[in-house]
This record gives structure tokens, C-alpha cells and sequence, in this order.
């Protein structure tokens, strides 16, 4: 699906067949090369608006919302789901340790996600407005409440992909009926729960206008009734918690009033669902009492004078909505207590808060206390997901939470008492929290500067890097630690090595900090670590500028050596490799040289500094050889370093008149030249090398060549395509075909506004080598530069720059302002131009022809808006892998299909531990109560006939739960009832309606009658006046007419049956006649064969 995001172009962007083209001898790429895929993303958008948390895999999921979803597993593991519409989610849930994710649009478009392929498994768009929706712990069914007042119930078959609505589907006339009261017209559904230790047999429905349901699917009929219009909201309790005081007094508010209270949230808060907590639009939040005992035979338990409770946790007239609530069962006793978390319900223009109550009921619901309140001060709620106990594999009684603030900010709080946590929050109500950081950290601290390199095969660098800081500053960012406590994502399957496997870096990631920090990362995997973390730090010597931000990074590949350059005009040397304990650093200024030793207990591998020009680095490059370093500086100077001295070689005036920065510095050696050139002998000694020139651009696209080795200026006069251009960088291209009198017009473009402009080519490069230095080899000549500037591309050959000719050979202008580029290859002759717009559009470029091969854009793969300053961390490899940074994101993009290193991608389902699920929940403590996880364990209470929970392990408990909602689901309400034995048939049992079958003497008289039975008899079953009364159990009573209560619907019923025959005799008179003209036709072509055969001799047979 990767691949449909760039869009091919279409015939009218083609160039006409008239216009004259470069003649290309080289393969160009195609664009069925293209296939860009999200490889790696690490940071929580900070449109993060909902979680999901699967306990058992250790998986975090954040919906956003604009249609994206990040999931964080352990291990520096997460991953990026994009949904090909940007919009909200609504409702986001695990099916549990089975590797899927179930989401809810706000389009209600109900998606499955498959976490092990990355992408949507199956989804189906429901007709109606969907305002509940929940999936039954542990299984893959889910209910679904709409705006409608329906109940409906889903199903995710995992074999098929497939997401099926099974027939248990519950409209709202009939709930009303089986609960024996009225239910207003265009009542939605606002929450829908399963009942802990039902069997999966009772779901709570909440209805906006505050009426609560418990409904037993089994039975089809209700269990308890509550909130509608209830008295026992007169005869409640209140017990209000402001000011950190409890007061518990009777509700006088109600008395002579009777108003719909809005439901807004709910959670079960027991284990065995006996105790439901519902948050109401007004603020309050109400704790029902459904612990009642069922007598069954569709009896509605007696109401309980005390069985509601008021919680208020302000006095305020005007409180906020209760739009959150979840529970947590740390140190209950028996069931009847636990911590309760409320995001709401305090006063219009109060702080903002998490509100967390500890409550105590062991002497009844009447006599609630709150034994502590804790008020989380937070910045922009988001969402709250509490890990139950049931799920902890330690038995650890402690509560444990995340919560999701804006912008993106997840913070995980894990704490044995209340009170403790109080006691942390006083000082500071983020000390006791652990904060998730990305594994590329981009905010804090703020990245500058970015680069990806490709490391040499033969290059290990893993053991240089890992000794470069010490251990303790080695640790990924991403490490949280409280105490004994841990960060609690564990899922997602790492990269797994074979043990014959030699281990070597082939990418690394190198990231510039405004605090003045360098970090190292592994990138060889889709799963990033970090290997080193830089900082210059000597004692007793100080270096101005030395914690500025990064501006310039380079990588010298043969030595190692890494230079880093920063906003006050210093510069700093690292070597990657050689000797861990580095003696000595040298600190190089305009009049001296500093020769500084480190300490014993220091470990810095900086052993030089530049601080020469006071003056931001724009650019740094290595020569060939890796013995000089050409620094690029804002004020518009380059300097030359010598790093072997070290020294400074010379320092250039302003390269530009206008003192623009430099943008960019290349460097370009030329092995064709004279006799004197020697390369490297085999002892390591060195003669005279070959020369190499240094290309620099300033940001008024002004481009001067000089000799590296002198500083001298190669071309008489600087280059520059217009006077009000502005450069974005230059790329030196080894041109392997050859320029034709036929191309010297050239006319290319891309789109239907694209210009192309091309001039005259200069004469055969063979006739200008004569007028060049000699030591300019002819391989050098036959270079071209493409200098990319925001209006246009520009094409200049080697020999019109040297001789300081302004002309370029090849234009093209762009229709949007660009604002990056940057040269991918496929092999040796198939290269191409990535270019990025300022509009956030990306397209992709043949070389030298400028062919567009496809287009998308930020919004398209990553759902980014082009922000300002974007290009400063954009970096890229020769193999079309990209690197962004947004905000506190960062992502690699590969571009390319057949760039495989980073594809397939890492799994984020464990599929061993969900195999061995039942082996890692199976705990053999003496005095567990239960050996099952926690939904498993209260699902199976409530199965009837079911002995002995402790011999069961989780995937048989599993097992049996599926099977048990299966036969309750795959059948419609009231039908196929349970349990019904022994039933008393009374006289309104007999029905004389239908016609029963004459008694035979033998059976096989009753199976000839059966087999004679004709459609057309079936049909009129019942139209007979000569038939005798038929005795039906009440099982079939209640299945056929469980609605004849009243004789409206009766009847209604009974012509809606009358209609239906008659509709059903109309399409057999109908089908009776297409067979009647079928066999007439059939006949006539018969006789007309017939008589052909006969006509025809037996020759022609």
C-alpha cells in the first residue's frame, strides 16, 4: 500500500515529442522504484489525544488525531499506523494478546489493525453515529452502542480477516419491553460494559438521559433497572470530598423534581461487577449498588432503600463533566474499595486535576469513606489508562497508571499508598511520575542538527563508539527508573542474530543538541540504539562557546574522526577509534596553541579544538584524504584546518561581496593529473597526494573554487545564475554519457507550469583541457555541478566554473519554492534527485534528465506539516533513506523498493508469548487465589457448571470463554432460550393455529408424507380449516410470539405475516412462468434442429 502514495505522472506532464531531450546512454530509474514506508518513528505526536494498553504483550497504543497511531513496546521498539484518512479516533482497544487493535473513527469506520504486518487487517464503515463501543476483555467480540439506542455485537475472525456483525443484535423497543419500562424516542447509547463474572452472559447499557441497564444476553431480559427517574436519587447519601473533607449528609436536592441526569462516563469499580461508578454531566458521580440477588424467571431485583451513593468532589453550583473515570483495586478488602480516578467534577475555572480518591465501603455502600484524596495537577488531560492487578504477574498490590497530557506527554505513575504519592506531589507533581522520552530525543534536549551515514563493511566501530563516554552516560534516554520500579513496556520482538553472525555498524545516526551535546546512535536496525553520547567537558580549562548549539557535523570516514562545529565559531575534533584514554587535547586559536591534559578519572575523546572566527560553522567538510577539514563560517569566510598538526592552514576573506553565509562546502579530488600525484603507500607514508578542490556556495548562490592546499581561488571570478537567487546546495555529478550537439537546446518539464531553460553547450570538452591547469585530470572535467536553488536548477560543467563562466547549460525552474535536496543511487548508473518543497511535497527525480519519477508528500507518509527551519535536521543516504524531525518526532523514511535493509519491519506482536501465555500467567503460589489472569478468571465465575479454576491454565480458561459467547451470539434475541426445564403448560399454551400431520401406523407412512411435502404445500401451511389443535411446549410459545402482549402488535405481526405469503405466492406465480417460456423455447429449438439434421446428408454428419 506503500507504493500508492506516490502518484505517477500523468501523460500531459510528459515532455512533447517535439521538444529536444538530453541523450541519456545510462538506465534511468523507473517509478515503480518507488515505495516509501515509515521505517522507523520514534516521540508521541502531539496530537495524542486516546490509550489502549494490552498487559499482557506490554504494549502501549496513542491514537491521535489526525488518524495516526504510535505503538510502544519495550526494547526501543515502536511503530507508526497510519489510517488513510486523518481523523480522530474515537474509541481505541487491544484484542488482548491475539496481536490486533481495534479502532473507531469519527466517521465510524471500525478498523482491526494487524500489528504483526503493520497494516489494516480488515474494516467496515457503520451506517450510524457509533457513541459506545468495548470489547469483551481477552476475546475478539465487541459491543457497539449507537445513536439509535441499538445494541449490537461484533466479531473479528482472525482466520478470514473479516469483521463480522454476529445476529444478537438488541434495538431499543425490545430492551424497554424486557425491562418493563418506557424508553424516549432517539435515546443513544453512551456506554455498554461487560460484567465482570457474568460468563459473558450480563452487558450494562447506558443511555444519555441516565438510564442503566444490566442485561442479560442469555435470558434476553434485564436485571436491574437504575437512574430512570429513580426515587432512590431522593433517598441517597451524599458524601462530598472538597477541601481534602469529607461530609456525608441525605439528598434534599431532588425532592420535589424529577430531571434526566446526562451520563457522561462509567466503570465497574469491584472485581465482580457488583458496584458500578457512572460521571454525569453535572458533576456529580454516583456509585450503584447491582450487588442485589437475581431470582431469575425475569423477575427485576427489589430496590435496596440505600444501594446509591452521591459522590461531589466540589460544592460548586457550576462543576465540570465527569468525562473520565476508571478504578483500580489496590488493597481492597473483599471486593469493597479501591482507588477511583476522576478527571472532572470540579468547579467551572478551577485547576486543572486528576482527581484520585481512595474509598472504603466494607460496612456497606451507605457508609462510604474516603480514607485519602490526591489531586494530580496536570496541563492539558488527554487520557488515563490504569493497569489492573489482575495482569501483574508478581502479585504486586501497587497502582499503576498512565496518563496522556497535551502535547504528546506520557507519564507513567507506579506508587504502593496514596499517601506516599501525596507526599512526593507536594513538592512536585511530576516527582513521582516516570516521563516516556523518545529513544531520538528532539525537545528536551532540542535537536539542531542531524545526520545518517553509511559505514564501510570493513569498518567496526561499535567497540570504538561504546568506549567513548562512560557507562553511566551511555544509557538511552528512554530508560526510566523509580526506585525498584521500572517503565513497564515490554512488547515487540527485537532483532534476533544467528550466533555465527558477525555483528558490525552499518548506519549510524548522529544527532547535533542546542545544550551542545552530540549523540551516536546504531541505526543499522529499524531499532535504534545508543552507542555514545558527546561532551566536551576539561576541568581547570575553560573554552568560550564550548555548550552552544550545534550548527555542522562531518564525518571523516578513513580516520574516524568526527567534527562538530557550533554557534560561537568553535570547533571540535573526536576520534572515534585508536586509544580510549586520550591524553591530551589541543586548543587551536588564531594566536596560539593550548596543549591541555585530562584527568585520570576523565574519558573525552575530543582531542582538538578550533576556535578561530567568532562566528556561527554553517559547514564542515573533510578532504578525500581526511587530513584537512574545510569549515565553512556565517560571515561568509572559509577556513582550512590542518588536523594532523594540528594547525590552521589559511583562512579566506568573505567569499561573497554581499558577506552572505556559506551554505555549502564540497570537495573533489582529481586523480588524472600530473606525475608528481602519489597516492598512500602501502607503510603508511605519503608523498605528494593528488590535488583536491574545495567548492563552496554561499546563500546568494554564489559559487568560488579553490585549491585546498593553497587557498588560492581556481576560477577568476565568482559564479552566481542571478542576482536574487537563493541557494539550497549543490551536488557534483560524475556525468557517464556524453552531451550532443542535440541536447545543446534542451527543453524538460515535469508539470504543466514547469520551465525549462537551457543554453548553448560550450565546445567538446577535449577542445578546452588545453585552456585548464594541468594538474585538472580529465575525469575532473567532465564533472557537472547541479547548484539547487530555491526558484530553480541550474546544470554548469567543471570547465565553465573554472574559467569563470556564468553560463549554465541546463535550467530548470520550479513552480513551488524549495526548500531541500539531496542525490540517491540505486547502483552506478541509476541515480535520481530527491527534492523537498516548502509546501512539505516530496519529489523524486531522474539524473540528468530531471524525469519526474513520483510525488508525495509529509501529509501523505508521516501526516506532517512543512514547519520552518525543517531542512536543518533533514539528512539523507545514497540508498533514498531520509530523516526528519518534527517537533518531538523523528523518522526514517526509506524511499526506495528495493532498499531492503530496513524492510520487513520489526514485529510488534510476540507470538511466543502469546503462545506461552498460560505458561507466564500460571503462578503456583500456595495462596493465590486465582492461577488466571484477571478477565479470564471473572468470566469463568460466571460459567455455570464450571469447577476447580485453579487446575485451569489461561489458554484453556481462553478457550472455553470464546466458546461459551459464541453460542450466546450466533443466535437472534429471544430465541433458543437457556435453562428452561420443567416447565407447567397451562391452556394459553395450545395453539390451534397450525396444521399438524396425520398420525401414521409405521414410520415409514410418516417419512413418505414428509418427503411429498411440496413447496407449494409448505406455503400454505395454516390456510386449512380442517386441522386439529397442536400442543407447543413454552419454549416455542416465547420464541414465536414474545411480543403479543399487545393486541396492536398482534395484529400488526399477523398482516406483516399475511403480506409476506402473499409476496412469496407472487414470486412463484412469477419464477412458474419464466420456466413455463424457458420450456417452450427449449421445444421450438428443438424441432427447429430437428428438421436441420434432416436436411443435411450422411456425408455431412
Amino acid at each position: 500500500m506503500f507504493a500508492k502514495l506516490f502518484q505517477k505522472p500523468t501523460e500531459a506532464q510528459s515532455p512533447p515529442p517535439s521538444s529536444q531531450q538530453l541523450v541519456v546512454t545510462h538506465e534511468s530509474m523507473a517509478t515503480s522504484d518507488l515505495a516509501p514506508v515509515v521505517a522507523v518513528h520514534y516521540g508521541i505526536p502531539s496530537t495524542a489525544s486516546i490509550l489502549a494498553f494490552d498487559p499482557i504483550q506490554g504494549l502501549l497504543a496513542v491514537g491521535t488525531l489526525d488518524g495516526r497511531i504510535k505503538v510502544i513496546g519495550g526494547g526501543n521498539i515502536e511503530g507508526l499506523l497510519i489510517s488513510h484518512k486523518a481523523l480522530p479516533f474515537k474509541h481505541l482497544e487491544f484484542l488482548q494478546n491475539q496481536g490486533f487493535l481495534v479502532s473507531v473513527s469519527n466517521e465510524n469506520e471500525i478498523q482491526v489493525w494487524d500489528l504483526e504486518k503493520r497494516h489494516i487487517s480488515s474494516n467496515i464503515k457503520w451506517e450510524s453515529n457509533i457513541t459506545a463501543f468495548s470489547v469483551i476483555s481477552g476475546t475478539n467480540y465487541m459491543y457497539l452502542g449507537d445513536e439509535y439506542g441499538f445494541l449490537s455485537v461484533l466479531k473479528y475472525d482472525a482466520e478470514e480477516e473479516n469483521i463480522l456483525q454476529l445476529p444478537y443484535h438488541v434495538p431499543p423497543n425490545l430492551i424497554a419491553d424486557g425491562a418493563g419500562i418506557p424508553l424516549p424516542d432517539h435515546q443513544s447509547v453512551v456506554g455498554v460494559l461487560s460484567q465482570p463474572c457474568s460468563g459473558g452472559n450480563r452487558v450494562l447499557i447506558a443511555y444519555d438521559n441516565g438510564l442503566i441497564i444490566l442485561w442479560d444476553v442469555t435470558e434476553d431480559r434485564s436485571v436491574h433497572v437504575k437512574g430512570f427517574k429513580d426515587p432512590q436519587l431522593k433517598e441517597g447519601m451524599v458524601v462530598s470530598f472538597s477541601n481534602n473533607e469529607s461530609h456525608t449528609y441525605q439528598n434534599d436536592s431532588l425532592d420535589n423534581e424529577e430531571v434526566d441526569k446526562e451520563i457522561s462516563s462509567l466503570c465497574w469499580v469491584s472485581p465482580d461487577g457488583s458496584v458500578l461508578a457512572v460521571g454525569y454531566v453535572d458533576g456529580d458521580i454516583l456509585l450503584w449498588d447491582l450487588s442485589a440477588s437475581d431470582h431469575g424467571k425475569g423477575k427485576i431485583t427489589q430496590k435496596l432503600p440505600n444501594d446509591v451513593v452521591t459522590i461531589q468532589l466540589s460544592s460548586g453550583d457550576r462543576r465540570l463533566p465527569v468525562i473520565v473515570l476508571h478504578w483500580s483495586s489496590n488493597k481492597a478488602q473483599d471486593g469493597r474499595g479501591g482507588q477511583l480516578f476522576a478527571y472532572g467534577g470540579v468547579n467551572i475555572g478551577a485547576e486543572e486535576v486528576l482527581t484520585i480518591l481512595d474509598l472504603d465501603w466494607s460496612l456497606g455502600l451507605a457508609k462510604l469513606k474516603c480514607v485519602e484524596r490526591v489531586d494530580l495537577k496536570l496541563h492539558g488531560f488527554a487520557d488515563l489508562n490504569v493497569i489492573s492487578n489482575g495482569y501483574k504477574a508478581d502479585n504486586d498490590s501497587g497502582t499503576s497508571l498512565f496518563v496522556l497530557t497535551n502535547p504528546g506527554l506520557l507519564h507513567f505513575y507506579e506508587y504502593d499508598s496514596l499517601s506516599i504519592l501525596k507526599s512526593k506531589i507536594g513538592k512536585n507533581h511530576s516527582a513521582h511520575a516516570m516521563q516516556y522520552h523518545s529513544v531520538i530525543p528532539t525537545v528536551e534536549p532540542y535537536m539542531t542538527m542531524g545526520k545518517l551515514y553509511m559505514m564501510s563493511s570493513d569498518i567496526n566501530i561499535f567497540s570504538s563508539l561504546s568506549k567513548t563516554v562512560s557507562p553511566a552516560k551511555q544509557q538511552p534516554d528512554g530508560t526510566q527508573t523509580i526506585g525498584s520500579k521500572s517503565w513497564p513496556l515490554t512488547g515487540g520482538v527485537p532483532h534476533q542474530m544467528s550466533k555465527t553472525e558477525c555483528y558490525t555498524i552499518e548506519r549510524i545516526y548522529v544527532g547535533g543538541y542546542q545544550d551542545g551535546t552530540v549523540r551516536i546512535w546504531d541505526a543499522t536496525f529499524p531499532v535504534l540504539s545508543l552507542v555514545s553520547r558527546l561532551e566536551f567537558e576539561i576541568k581547570d580549562s575553560e573554552v568560550a562557546g564550548a555548550s552552544t548549539p550545534i550548527s555542522a557535523l562531518d564525518l571523516c570516514f578513513p580516520n574516524l574522526t568526527l567534527a562538530i562545529g557550533n554557534e560561537f565559531g568553535v570547533i571540535f575534533l573526536y576520534r572515534l577509534q585508536g586509544d580510549s584514554n586520550q591524553a591530551t587535547v589541543t586548543i587551536v586559536t588564531e594566536t596560539k596553541h593550548v596543549v591541555h591534559h585530562y584527568l585520570s578519572e576523565e574519558r573525552n575523546h575530543c582531542h582538538t579544538v578550533y576556535s578561530i572566527l567568532n562566528s556561527p560553522v554553517r559547514a564542515l567538510k573533510f578532504t578525500i584524504s581526511g587530513e584537512s577539514l574545510v569549515a565553512g563560517f556565517d560571515c561568509g569566510q572559509v577556513a582550512v584546518l590542518d588536523t594532523s598538526s594540528p594547525s590552521v592552514l589559511f583562512v579566506t576573506d568573505c567569499v561573497s561581496i554581499s558577506k552572505s553565509p556559506v551554505m555549502s562546502v564540497a570537495v573533489k579530488s582529481c586523480p588524472d593529473t600530473c606525475p608528481n600525484s602519489v597516492e598512500k603507500s602501502d607503510n603508511g607514508t605519503e608523498s605528494e597526494s593528488a590535488p583536491e578542490v574545495v567548492f563552496v556556495l554561499t546563500r546568494d548562490a554564489h559559487m568560488v573554487l579553490m585549491d585546498s592546499s593553497t587557498g588560492n581561488m581556481i576560477s577568476s571570478r565568482p559564479m552566481y545564475p542571478t542576482e536574487n537567487s537563493t541557494s539550497i546546495s549543490m551536488h557534483l555529478l560524475d556525468v557517464k554519457h556524453s552531451l550532443t550537439e542535440g541536447s545543446k537546446s534542451v527543453s524538460v518539464t515535469s508539470s504543466q507550469h514547469s520551465k525549462a531553460e537551457s543554453r548553448p553547450l560550450q565546445n567538446d570538452l577535449s577542445n578546452v583541457e588545453a585552456r585548464v591547469p594541468q594538474n585538472f585530470g580529465h575525469k575532473m572535467l567532465q564533472s557537472h555541478i547541479l547548484l539547487c536553488c530555491e526558484e530553480a536548477f541550474y546544470f554548469y560543467p567543471f570547465e565553465s566554473v573554472i574559467q569563470g563562466d556564468n553560463n549554465f547549460v541546463h535550467k530548470f525552474e520550479l513552480e513551488k519554492p524549495c526548500s531541500w535536496t539531496t542525490i540517491f543511487r540505486r547502483c552506478a548508473e541509476k541515480y535520481g534527485l530527491i527534492v523537498v518543497y516548502q509546501t512539505g511535497e516530496i519529489e523524486m527525480r531522474s539524473l540528468p534528465e530531471l524525469k519526474l519519477l513520483g510525488n508525495t508528500s509529509m501529509m501523505s507518509i508521516l501526516r506532517w506539516n512543512y514547519k520552518n527551519n525543517m531542512d536543518k535536521t533533514m539528512n539523507a543516504s545514497d540508498k533514498g533513506q531520509i530523516t526528519l524531525v518534527n517537533g518531538n518526532e523523528f523518522a526514517l523514511v526509506s524511499l526506495l523498493a528495493f532498499e531492503d535493509e530496513l524492510r520487513p519491519l520489526l514485529c510488534l506482536h510476540d507470538k511466543v508469548l502469546a503462545a506461552d501465555a498460560d505458561v507466564i500467567y500460571f503462578h503456583s503460589q500456595k495462596n493465590a487465589e486465582s492461577s488466571l489472569p484477571g478477565f479470564v478468571s471473572n468470566v469463568i465465575k460466571g460459567l455455570k457448571g464450571v469447577k476447580e479454576e485453579q487446575n485451569m491454565n489461561y489458554k484453556e480458561a481462553r478457550e472455553m470463554v470464546i466458546a461459551h459467547l459464541e453460542s450466546i451470539f450466533s443466535r437472534f434475541p429471544f430465541s433458543d432460550p437457556f435453562n428452561l426445564e420443567d416447565l407447567d403448560l397451562q391452556i394459553d399454551d395450545v395453539d390451534i393455529d397450525e396444521p399438524v400431520p396425520l398420525a401414521s401406523s409405521s414410520h415409514e407412512t410418516t417419512d413418505y408424507i414428509k418427503e411429498k411435502e411440496t413447496e407449494r404445500e409448505k406455503l400454505f401451511e395454516g390456510s386449512s380449516t380442517d386441522t386439529k389443535p397442536k400442543v407447543r411446549t413454552r419454549e416455542e410459545i416465547i420464541a414465536k410470539y414474545r411480543n403479543t402482549g399487545d393486541a396492536t402488535s398482534a395484529a400488526s405481526q399477523a398482516k406483516d405475516k399475511l403480506m409476506e405469503r402473499g409476496e412469496k405466492l407472487e414470486r412463484l406465480s412469477i419464477r412458474t412462468e419464466e420456466l413455463q417460456s424457458g420450456a417452450q423455447n427449449f421445444a421450438e429449438m428443438a424441432s427447429e434442429l430437428a428438421k436441420a439434421m434432416e436436411k443435411r446428408k450422411w456425408w455431412n454428419i
